[in-house]
């Protein structure tokens, strides 16, 4: 019975905040409608140079062929390689491409003429795809046509659960993990502390309502809410980009509600164990940018280090990630989740067990 008026009390709290109906309404427009633009895993408007010092029909055959693929923004021909060397200092090049004298004779000998692709490398992976994406255009133009054809025919690629090569689909899932970290992560922590810097939790103190009632009482609506901005995620994922659950939505909102118990067991220890909102605040962005930035979400935890892979082991956004991806990309079952699902539930128990008995009612 205590815990049920402690629940409604909390919910005449959240729905007097008129700064948390804005919250869960924009946070998940913004995140879910604003950075899967942002944070494209493609590579594409590479501003290109070309130095065609050959200046033959077959060379500016090659040159039109990099003007007109869509991978790159072509930014003219350039008289010799240091002019075009000075664009990428300037900042107004990612790639050169030299042909050299005597292209289209060598060519016409059977020879392989040697051609220069330089690349700005500042970003690895914008170089590297820029480099990978020259190098298929070059040898497809430089190569023997009837052996290009012959290779070209004997290899047949399937793209598996995502055949557009879309990564929205790869990042959309995760930012809902995103969101739930914040909701039931941040929010009840520091709902807390704002209560002991205040002096209202002192009123709770003094009454007998026992650790487990309390805290309980605070978790619950944020369960609640994480959940609602889940379904809102789930509609904007769909009217946005047209992207659905292929799996079931059933095991997508278990994998959430246990992400939900897990930080916000999580975001209580902290609270526990902090008396100012600053310091509250600081201690939990540090924690849920590191788990954010380990967890996968932006790379293939394999590319890690060997010492990082290991990290998300012991990190519950990695569990959730993986599992979510599982589900909505490629359709899982309970099977395929089931890892997932026992590390979220033991780190979950363990949070909100640290948080219950950390807990120091009267002070």
């Amino acid at each position: 019975m205590r815990l049920r008026y402690l629940i409604y009390k909390e919910l005449l709290q959240m729905k007097r905040n008129p700064f948390l109906k804005v919250l869960v309404l924009i946070y998940p427009v913004f995140i879910m409608c604003v950075m899967p633009w942002v944070m494209n895993m493609e590579v594409k408007n590479i501003a290109i140079v070309v130095v065609d010092n050959d200046r033959s029909t077959l060379s500016q055959q090659l040159v039109h062929r990099i003007e007109a693929s869509h991978y790159f923004v072509f930014k003219g021909e350039k008289a010799s390689y240091s002019d075009a060397l000075n664009d990428i200092e300037q900042s107004e090049a990612d790639v050169i491409v030299e042909l050299p004298d005597h292209f289209e004779r060598d060519r016409m000998q059977g020879k392989q003429p040697q051609i220069l692709v330089a690349v700005n490398a500042v970003n690895g992976t914008k170089g590297a795809m820029g480099a990978a994406y020259m190098n298929r255009i070059v040898t497809e133009h430089v190569s023997a046509d009837a052996l290009f054809s012959t290779l070209t025919d004997r290899v047949s690629t399937l793209y598996l659960y995502n055949k557009h090569l879309d990564s929205k689909l790869f990042m959309v899932p995760a930012l809902m993990g995103i969101l739930l970290m914040m909701v039931c992560g941040a929010l009840p922590a520091l709902n807390i502390v704002a209560e002991k810097e205040t002096g209202t939790i002192e009123a709770i103190n003094v009454t007998p309502v026992g650790k487990f009632s309390f805290i309980m009482a605070k978790l619950i609506p944020y369960w609640f809410l994480g959940l609602i901005v889940m379904t809102i995620c789930f509609v904007l994922a769909w009217l946005v980009y047209g992207i659905t659950c292929v799996g079931s939505l059933g095991w997508v909102y278990l994998l959430a509600l246990l992400l939900a118990f897990c930080f916000s067991g999580f975001g209580l220890v902290i609270s526990n164990y902090n008396q100012t909102m600053q310091q509250a605040m600081f201690v939990l962005w540090f924690f849920l940018v590191v788990l954010m930035l380990m967890s996968g979400l932006f790379t293939p935890v394999r590319s890690m280090p060997r010492w990082a892979y290991l990290t998300t082991f012991v990190n519950p956004v990695s569990y959730f990630i993986e599992g979510i991806r599982t589900v909505f990309v490629r359709g899982g079952d309970f099977q395929s989740i089931l890892p997932q699902l026992l590390g979220l539930s033991v780190f979950a128990l363990f949070f909100d067990t640290w948080a219950i008995l950390s807990y120091r009612k009267n002070e």
